[in-house]
């Protein structure tokens, strides 16, 4: 999407895959990672899973919004200062507003309070969610989110899933904010018994674009919302950032589908 979209701006510009899990890889930690390719001269980096938070100790500043959510999925280099940003809020926001308008937001459960989640949760709570239930494996990390959350919404708007069969039981919606479903991490993120037919399902996963929770809840008569849109606006409002240039959003919308097509969307950002 990102070099597509420089050529039909008249620029060249390279995007290139840094995988940590590559054999050859020349260096094995984050903090190496963002030295080399910010010496290489590149205007930035796209940051994805497991690294959203734990690249914060490594930035100079945090715009307004990475701040706030305490995640950052785009660093901009710029006068040899490493500043971050978060484009997955806007990016979700923009995808449920086009793919589930209408969607009853009394009580929502969202699994996942990792980098993405943090961006998914506020985005929810903005998009006027009454009431969010937080499950993550991770207790003491939902705890940190559920307390950042409440004091920038109100205290009580976002609570902690103790008991997921009883949240699920009466909620109107359900987000995947977990890599559970990315075709390296095959699988449910929940029990398939806990879907209803009348519950609206999101999935931040785009790899593959049709999760096995979103067949799942498909298969039940759910309205069905997956991560490919998300990926879209999230890496159009990044690239607005490395390059300075306003994108096209449904031309990028156009390529990322083409490339899915045709198997080469690699990277999955959760």
């Amino acid at each position: 999407m990102h070099v597509a979209e420089a050529r039909a701006h008249g620029l060249e510009l390279s995007y290139a895959l840094c995988d940590f899990d590559a054999e050859s890889l020349r260096w094995r930690d984050l903090a190496a990672a963002l030295a080399d390719v910010q010496a290489r001269g590149f205007a930035g980096v796209n940051v994805t899973y497991p690294f959203k938070q734990s690249v914060l100790p490594l930035l100079d500043e945090l715009s307004p919004t990475a701040s706030r959510l305490g995640a950052v999925n785009t660093v901009i280099f710029r006068d040899g200062r490493r500043i971050g940003h978060n484009t997955d809020g806007l990016g979700f926001a923009e995808n449920f507003r086009r793919g589930l308008p209408g969607a009853p937001r009394r009580s929502v459960v969202q699994l996942g309070a990792g980098g993405a989640g943090a961006a998914v949760a506020d985005a929810l709570l903005e998009a006027g969610a009454e009431r969010l239930s937080l499950f993550d494996t991770d207790r003491e990390r939902a705890d940190l989110l559920i307390a950042r959350l409440g004091r920038l919404f109100g205290e009580g708007r976002v609570t902690a899933c103790v008991d997921l069969p009883a949240e699920m039981a009466i909620a109107d919606g359900l987000v995947n904010a977990t890599p559970v479903g990315m075709a390296a991490l095959p699988g449910l993120p929940l029990p398939i018994q806990l879907l209803r037919p009348d519950l609206w399902v999101a999935d931040i996963v785009y790899v593959p674009i049709e999760t096995e929770l979103l067949r799942a809840a498909r298969q039940l008569g759910c309205r069905t919302l997956g991560g490919g849109g998300m990926a879209v606006h999230q890496a159009a409002e990044a690239f607005a950032l490395f390059t300075g240039l306003a994108p096209d959003v449904e031309r990028m919308r156009s390529r990322f589908l083409a490339d899915l097509g045709r198997g080469g969307v690699s990277g999955q950002r959760v």
